[in-house]
C-alpha cells in the first residue's frame, strides 16, 4: 500500500479550504483518507495548521508528500 501526503477540497462552491490528508495514491482527491492531518485555507487571511508530529511520523513511514504539501509545510 503505497501512501501519500495530499490536499483534499472541502467547502462550499468557489472557497478555497483543502484538508491535509494521508491516502492511498490510487484513491480518489475526495475519497476515504487513512488520517487528517491538517488543514489549508487559501487567500490573503489563508490559515495553516499541521500536526508536525504526525507529519513526521508519516513520512518515516514512507508515506510522500505531495509538491503543493511540501511548499505549504516548508513556508
Amino acid at each position: 500500500m503505497a501512501l501519500a501526503i495530499r490536499l483534499t477540497k472541502t467547502g462550499k462552491k468557489g472557497e478555497r479550504k483543502y484538508r491535509i490528508a494521508v491516502k492511498e495514491t490510487r484513491s480518489r482527491r475526495d475519497g476515504k483518507a487513512v488520517e487528517i492531518i491538517g488543514y489549508h485555507e487559501k487567500g490573503k487571511n489563508g490559515k495553516t495548521e499541521i500536526n508536525k508530529e504526525r507529519y513526521q511520523y508519516w513520512l518515516s513511514v514512507g508515506a510522500r508528500p505531495s509538491e503543493t504539501v511540501e511548499k505549504i509545510i516548508t513556508k
